[in-house]
């Protein structure tokens, strides 16, 4: 019996249990550095086909309608005005068991936790160190040891643990961006709209069938080191009053039914972090943070988790090649739909909404910017 550690309850780790679950050979135990899960919050995600065909493996099909959605186009608009540019039909990556999903991410989260025993998940404990002479030796937080087989470290972009196994000090890097997130209640439109303006974009989509929204606006903004250490900075009222009246004054948006508003600097990796240990895996954000506007996070989070789960079954050693690979293609789309989408030159703007039109339409173009990473 293989013993593993999942270091950080997030989706990558979470995602990765339930797939130990249904393995006899291998036992876990998770270690989570918070007391508890936000299970309350109702900010959405967006899950590709690929991530949904793996869900639906350990039972996501079996969860209500009423708590997801299937969009069926992404809606582009110029912020500041009500006509629609273009739009691209989603339901060409889909197919008749595995469609396009969004929901909320604690309905996702609920879901992955249901299959866990709960004494599978330790909180409260942190990853102190980690000694290789004798499998692998694991010193926590609460001074407890134990030996593993495995360790999967999934403990999001900030990952402390992950500075114990590479010897780079890879700390991510704030991309000069605010997300600033809300929810909406009763909006238009039942598909994915994203609405572009100078420096900005915000993207609003259905999360469930019982009218609730998310919505996410990211925002360019440089900032102080000080302001970057200060978590009150961003929870303040006047700082996200600011945002919203950035948003209002250049673009049609309404943000007075907007609730459960908060603010997040926006930081992503500069580098892939890998690790020489062949029995440690990195997954989630802390292996790669992407930029947020390509909608991956979640997906590529349970993705990498399967590759691991493969890898370490097989006994191959080559789940980083086949990942960095993947990661590239999508980093570099992430980067590129940034920034056409903050374009602020009107000669500029002009010429992005023409190729648009175009693009959306080119099937060609289609299967090879988003098919490669939604469907293969």
């Amino acid at each position: 019996m293989k013993k593993i550690a999942i270091i950080g309850a997030g989706i990558s780790g979470l995602y990765f249990a339930n797939l130990l679950e249904k393995e006899k050979d291998f036992e876990y135990k998770i270690f989570e550095k918070r007391s508890k899960l936000d299970l309350e919050e109702g900010y959405g995600i967006q899950l590709s086909v690929n991530s949904i065909k793996l869900l639906n493996k350990i039972g996501f099909k079996n969860i209500p309608a009423s708590d997801i959605f299937f969009p069926k186009k992404v809606n582009f608009f110029k912020s500041n005005n009500p006509n629609k540019i273009c739009d691209i039909n989603l339901t060409q990556f889909d197919d008749d068991l595995n469609k396009y999903t969004t929901t909320k991410r604690s309905t996702l989260l609920k879901f992955l936790l249901k299959n866990i025993p709960k004494d599978k998940i330790k909180f409260n404990t942190i990853l102190n160190n980690l000694d290789y002479s004798n499998n692998i030796k694991a010193y926590f937080s609460d001074e407890s040891e134990e030996n593993f087989d495995f360790v999967i470290i999934a403990d999001g972009v900030f990952s402390q643990s992950k500075l114990i196994v590479s010897k780079e000090n890879l700390k991510p890097k704030y991309n000069n961006s605010i997300a600033l997130r809300g929810k909406f209640t009763k909006y238009d439109d039942n598909n994915i709209s994203i609405f572009m303006g100078s420096n900005f974009h915000y993207v609003i989509y259905p999360v469930n069938q019982n009218n609730e929204y998310n919505f996410v606006a990211i925002i360019q903004k440089k900032l102080k080191k000080s302001e970057l250490n200060n978590e009150q900075f961003f929870q303040s009222e006047s700082f996200i009053n600011s945002l919203k009246k950035n948003l209002t004054n250049n673009s049609l948006i309404n943000l007075e039914n907007l609730t459960e508003i908060r603010a997040f600097p926006v930081f992503v990796s500069k580098n892939l972090t890998t690790t020489n240990q062949k029995n440690i895996f990195l997954s989630g954000d802390a292996l790669f943070a992407f930029p947020p506007s390509f909608a991956q996070g979640a997906s590529q989070s349970i993705e990498t988790a399967q590759d691991i789960l493969e890898s370490i079954i097989s006994g191959a050693d080559n789940m980083y090649n086949n990942r960095i690979s993947r990661i590239h293609s999508i980093n570099w789309r992430s980067k590129l739909n940034h920034f056409a989408f903050h374009l602020s030159n009107p000669i500029n703007i002009l010429i992005r909404n023409i190729i648009l039109k175009y693009l959306s339409k080119n099937k060609k173009f289609l299967q090879s910017y988003l098919g490669k990473i939604y469907r293969n």
